[in-house]
């Protein structure tokens, strides 16, 4: 499958989508405005990467600190394969659980299936790793509490 190309219009549109919204009634037409071109052609742009997969969604980044979620956990989950597509799913579906990765184990580190959990405290975060590991059955994990975040940034393409 190639990288799709852009145009220079695409680009600067997906470079201004990429930050933070105007905080209008308009955003997409300020966007355009900015871009060089129409709010039309803005619109017609996320539809079709959406369409194509290329964007998921499109939505607003909490940031938990200042919301009262003060507590994160990154906990490392050994899986076995062959349940892995059922676990990724139903992890998936817990409220508290921002990101669900499947990554390979390393030599000394079992651990394969990744999920980040939020809560407004540790023990939050530490009810909701008992009762994954209680209705999954997964014993076997390593809870990692953030101590500090040193950078939050959604990615830059253009």
């Amino acid at each position: 499958m190639t990288a799709p190309q852009f145009t220079e219009i695409e680009q600067n549109i997906l470079a201004l989508v990429q930050g933070t919204l105007p905080n209008s009634a308009t955003p997409f037409a300020d966007i355009a405005a900015q871009a060089g071109t129409d709010e039309d052609t803005v619109l017609e742009l996320l539809r079709k990467m959406k369409d194509n997969g290329q964007i998921r969604r499109f939505g607003a980044t909490l940031r938990h600190q200042q919301a009262g979620y003060g507590a994160n956990a990154m906990v490392a989950w050994y899986v076995e394969e062959d349940r892995m597509q059922a676990m990724g799913e139903r992890m998936a579906t817990r409220p508290e659980i921002s990101h669900c990765y499947h990554r390979k184990a390393g030599e000394g580190w079992p651990f394969n299936m990744y999920t980040m959990i939020h809560g407004r405290s540790r023990e939050d975060c530490l009810r909701v790793v008992a009762e994954i590991s209680r209705e999954t059955g997964l014993e076997r994990y390593d809870v990692l509490f953030s101590n500090e975040e040193l950078k939050k940034t959604s990615m830059k393409y253009f």
